[in-house]
């Protein structure tokens, strides 16, 4: 396993400073008053409403209004994090949100140092260090971190880390398992595994670049000559294993196999039907919708999900040319941002220049990546490819592309470092990609 460099001494102030502003932020713009209305459903939405159950000692249930029973609705790890801090700080309570919001920002700056590591092995020092500055002060990261009580910065911290391992994988040097390091090369294998299930356990949504990732890290290591079954095997195990109890426990709740969620039908609903046009038709969703609430009350969960999709297919299925029309403004939203007003016939909503341009901008410091053949830009593609593909065929969301925000930042200052390089000056030649 190739050793890391130490973390510049300059993150011993710019990790506390980005920590304490987004701390001030919440202070400063009382992020803490979670608005009260239909019984504090804003408060974490379906995880905080699940949350809420676990903290009365109800167990894992009731994603909306009504003691529906036990639920797969929502992935476990978050609800479990929101619910320890209900019991602790107090069910919907200003404290409870402080603390939740102060331990998202505490994820979000944790994140420069998967960044800082990944920029440095690909792109240099400097694209490194400036990567984590743009990261650790950028107001736009804070947004997510003292706004939005979910998984928004857990995400992406975990997905940098396995995005960081994915790359250690790749390239392990032949003669490092003869200098006796084959335990430290085998704890690679076992933590991409086991930080894979972890991420899916909070957002399975990250399953989707997996399949990628996986055949990207073989290819490497078979062009090194280096063997890549054991470890596969090994990391495999331990992924299942990691997400057997959970598996289990939904098997024995709904006595049908259930992987980690099971509200696709309605998601799938969400953003296709008679008046899809690629946003979200929020107003279907049960939490704004009494006629869908008692359905999901009277059907139960499963049923009312397998409704949700039956419903959703069958329009697919008589509607293909309309489908695939708005599954391409789809993907125009999730990299352009979604626009405001459902009823606007523009086709570029200005206000989300900022969002497209940033876009623009990693997009194209991909492609200039892949041309010069640098450490690591298939990886980089194909995270861009494969993990937002889903939100194509649902429906989009700023917070959607939030998970991968992490390497297109290093991506936008690979860009501006190549733009103001000297023109005289050649990339490096790099052959592994």
């Amino acid at each position: 396993m190739p050793t890391r460099p130490p973390l510049p001494r300059s993150f011993l102030w710019l990790l506390p400073l980005s920590f304490a502003l987004q701390l001030a932020a919440i202070g400063l713009l009382h992020q803490y008053r979670v608005r009260p209305g239909h019984d504090h459903f804003e408060f974490g939405w379906e995880m905080g409403r699940v949350a809420r159950s676990i903290a009365q000692g109800h167990g894992f249930s009731s994603p909306y209004e009504g003691n529906t029973g036990p639920t797969a609705w929502e992935p476990p790890l978050y609800p479990y994090l929101l619910a320890g801090v209900f019991k602790l700080f107090g069910i919907y309570s200003q404290r409870s949100a402080w603390v939740l919001l102060s331990i998202n920002s505490l994820f979000a700056t944790l994140t420069c140092i998967p960044i800082y590591w990944i920029a440095h092995r690909t792109f240099g020092e400097r694209v490194a260090i400036w990567s984590a500055y743009a990261w650790a002060l950028n107001p736009y990261v804070w947004y997510w971190s003292i706004h939005w009580i979910w998984d928004t910065t857990f995400t992406p911290l975990v997905l940098t880390w396995i995005f960081l391992l994915a790359l250690d994988l790749s390239s392990v040097a032949p003669d490092a398992l003869v200098r006796g390091r084959r335990n430290a090369h085998t704890a690679v294998w076992i933590l991409f595994g086991a930080l894979y299930a972890i991420g899916a356990l909070a957002n399975p949504t990250m399953l989707a670049f997996l399949p990628f990732c996986g055949l990207w890290i073989w290819r490497q290591r078979f062009r090194q000559g280096l063997p890549s079954l054991g470890g596969v095997v090994l990391s495999s195990l331990v992924f299942f294993a990691v997400l057997s109890p959970w598996v289990v426990r939904n098997y024995e709740v709904f006595h049908r196999f259930v992987f980690l969620r099971d509200d696709f039908g309605l998601q799938l609903r969400l953003g296709n039907g008679p008046y899809a046009d690629g946003i979200l038709m929020a107003y279907l969703q049960p939490n704004l919708n009494k006629l869908e609430l008692e359905k999901f009350q009277n059907e139960g969960e499963l049923a009312y999900a397998e409704s949700c999709k039956r419903q959703a297919f069958d329009w697919i299925r008589t509607h293909p040319a309309r489908f695939a029309l708005i599954s391409l403004k789809r993907f125009f939203y999730y990299w352009n941002g979604v626009p405001r007003e459902t009823n606007s016939v523009a086709p570029v909503d200005f206000r989300t220049s900022g969002f497209l341009a940033t876009s623009v901008l990693a997009l194209w410091g991909a492609i200039r990546a892949l041309r010069q053949k640098r450490s690591g830009a298939w990886l980089f593609a194909g995270l861009i490819i494969f993990y937002p593909a889903i939100y194509y065929f649902v429906y989009p969301h700023a917070r959607y592309r939030h998970p991968i925000e992490p390497e297109l930042t290093i991506l936008i200052v690979f860009l501006i470092f190549e733009a103001v390089r000297p023109s005289g000056a050649k990339a490096p030649d790099i052959s592994l990609v």
